[in-house]
């Protein structure tokens, strides 16, 4: 995974300072190997997975659970990546990264496993879903979340979850090497 990149409903403006460390690195091991384990057995195999991570904090943890899924099914697992920016319904909130969706695989007829760090809102899976069938049309859709935050504002329900982790509403939660971290920002 990457270093730190935060996960807000706005633009950051400060200094992300943890407070608590809820999940070490082999913490955030297990849970993306309990992860695949799961989308392995709900799909009755890898065949016809594919995955796709959400810019920017769900880009490494959707590595990180299809590599754990090859490895553990011993099939070649599509991964690609995927900007929602254009699709929120909140547009010009959140940087547009140029050229960082990559899905070089069909999705149609596919069971796309979409992965993020952080399920706060929901408003960025919902970008997600109108986003990924402009790819075509998958057989299902189904979310993995590193961290369930809660706070929905949309009914959104990931599938598979690494932790759920009850927060304040003003907290902030960053995934990283480092594993899962809860703070707040300084200026």
């Amino acid at each position: 995974m990457t270093n730190g990149e935060l996960r807000l409903t706005r633009a950051p403006k400060g200094t992300f300072v943890a407070h608590s460390l809820v999940l070490d690195p082999d913490d955030v091991a297990r849970a993306v190997r309990r992860m695949a384990h799961e989308v392995i057995e709900h799909n009755h195999g890898a065949a016809d997975i594919a995955v796709v991570g959400l810019e920017r904090g769900g880009v490494p943890v959707a590595d990180a659970i299809g590599a754990a899924i090859a490895e553990i099914d011993g099939s070649e697992v599509p991964i690609g990546s995927l900007d929602v920016a254009f699709y929120r319904d909140d547009i010009g909130t959140h940087t547009v990264l140029p050229e960082v969706t990559r899905v070089p695989f069909p999705v149609t007829d596919r069971d796309v496993v979409l992965v993020d760090d952080v399920l706060f809102t929901g408003r960025t899976v919902r970008a997600a879903l109108d986003a990924i069938t402009d790819f075509g049309r998958p057989r299902s859709i189904q979310l993995a979340v590193m961290v369930d935050r809660g706070h929905r504002e949309l009914p959104i329900r990931p599938d598979y979850v690494g932790k759920n982790l009850p927060t304040r509403r003003g907290e902030l939660v960053r995934v990283s090497d480092a594993g899962v971290e809860i703070g707040h920002l300084e200026p």
